[in-house]
C-alpha cells in the first residue's frame, strides 16, 4: 500500500511547490506616503497606481507587471496644479480609468485663493494607448447637482450603463454623503443623483460626520460599494453598501448598509485609520485584492491631513459562502503572501 501511495505523495508535493511558486507576495507598506491609492489592472497585464501625494500638488503614475513591482516602479508626474484658478489648491484622490479607448484621470481639486470648501471634481484625458505618452488634457469640472464641497469621484460600468459615484456635502446640512448618478459621457452625468449613504451611525461621526471615498466591486450577483467614514486619524474606517446586480442601482431602496464598520484600526497589527481603498485582482484574476492606506501609529500631532504617513498597503479579500466580502483586519507591516 505504501508503495502505491508514494506517487500520490509525490504529486501532492509537486502541486504544493507549484502553488507556492504561483503565490503572489509583496511587502507592506507597498508605497510610502501615498494616500488614497487607486490601482487599475489594465488589459496589457500591468498594474497602474495613482495616489494622493503629501504635497497635494500633482498627479503621479506608476506602472508594474506585479503588485510587488509597484513598490520600486519609477513614478512619472503627469500633471501639476496651475498657479491660480479653481484647480490651484489641494489635489486629492486621483483615479485612473480606461474608457472607450481613452485614459481618464478623475480627481478632487480646490482653489488656492478660495475657501477650504472650494474642492470640486475634475477630469484629465489622454488619447494615447500608453498613459505615460501622449498629452494629458484638462477636461474641466464635472458638474453635479449642487455647487458645494465635492470630492472622491470613481466610475464603473454595469450592464451597459456607466455610473459616477462621489462624495458631496448637501447644502445646509452637516457632513458629506455618497451619491450615484448615470453618466452620459466620461466627464458628465445626467438625471437626478441618488443619495446612497449619509453619516447616520455613531462610527461615521467620530470627530467629523463623514462618508467619502467610494469604491466599487461587482461579484457573485451583487454590487458592493465600500466607503470611508469619520476623521482621517485612527477613527477612519470603512463601511459597505450592497445591492443586487439585478436591481435598479438608482433606487435608494436597492441598497443596504452595513450596521458596523467592515474594516477598522487594528492595535494588534499596529495599523491605524485604514481606508480610502480601491480593488484590483491577482495576476491570474482569481483573487480580489484590497488596496488601501493606513498609518503604523495611532497618535498624530497637529492636523491629521498635514501628516504624510498614510502609506499604500494591499491584502487579499476572502469571501463568505453567501458571496459577501470578508475584509478581516489590516495586516501587519512586513512580507505578505496572498492566500
Amino acid at each position: 500500500m505504501l508503495f502505491r501511495l508514494r506517487p500520490l505523495f509525490a504529486l501532492l508535493a509537486t502541486l504544493a511547490v507549484l502553488t507556492a511558486a504561483r503565490a503572489e507576495s509583496w511587502t507592506n507598506p507597498l508605497v510610502l506616503q501615498r494616500a488614497d491609492p487607486h490601482v487599475l489592472r489594465h488589459t496589457d497585464g500591468n498594474y497602474y497606481l495613482v495616489a494622493t501625494v503629501p504635497e497635494y500638488d500633482r498627479i503621479e503614475l506608476r506602472r508594474a507587471g506585479t503588485i510587488a513591482g509597484l513598490a520600486s516602479a519609477e513614478p512619472k508626474t503627469l500633471w501639476r496644479r496651475p498657479a491660480s484658478g479653481p484647480m490651484s489648491g489641494v489635489v486629492w484622490a486621483p483615479e485612473i480609468h480606461f474608457i472607450d479607448g481613452r485614459w481618464f484621470i478623475y480627481f478632487s481639486g480646490g482653489d488656492a485663493s478660495g475657501p477650504w470648501h472650494s474642492v470640486r471634481l475634475y477630469a484629465l484625458e489622454n488619447a494615447s494607448a500608453d498613459p505615460f505618452a501622449g498629452e494629458w488634457k484638462e477636461r474641466g469640472r464635472i458638474a453635479t447637482k449642487w455647487d458645494t464641497f465635492t470630492l472622491d469621484p470613481t466610475v464603473f460600468e454595469h450592464r451597459g450603463t456607466r455610473y459616477l459615484v462621489w462624495t458631496q456635502q448637501e447644502p445646509d446640512r452637516q457632513g458629506t454623503n455618497i451619491y450615484l448618478a448615470r453618466m452620459d459621457t466620461p466627464t458628465s452625468i445626467v438625471g437626478e443623483p441618488t443619495l446612497l449613504s449619509r453619516p447616520d451611525r455613531p462610527w461615521e461621526q467620530r470627530v467629523y460626520w463623514v462618508n467619502e471615498a467610494p469604491a466599487v466591486l461587482i461579484r457573485h450577483g451583487k454590487v458592493f460599494i465600500t466607503y470611508s467614514a469619520s476623521a482621517t486619524d485612527a477613527n477612519y474606517c470603512m463601511g459597505l453598501l450592497t445591492a443586487s446586480a439585478d436591481a435598479n442601482l438608482l433606487n435608494p431602496a436597492s441598497w443596504t448598509k452595513s450596521p458596523e464598520p467592515i474594516f477598522a484600526s487594528s492595535t494588534a497589527n499596529s495599523q491605524f485609520g485604514p481606508g480610502h481603498n480601491s480593488f484590483t485582482t491577482s495576476q491570474d484574476g482569481q483573487t480580489d485584492i484590497l488596496v488601501y492606506h493606513a498609518r503604523a501609529y495611532r497618535d498624530i500631532p497637529g492636523e491629521a491631513l498635514n501628516n504624510p504617513d498614510r502609506h499604500t498597503r494591499a491584502q487579499a479579500l476572502r469571501w463568505s459562502a453567501d458571496g459577501r466580502p470578508i475584509f478581516g483586519e489590516p495586516v501587519a507591516d512586513g512580507p505578505y503572501v496572498a492566500p
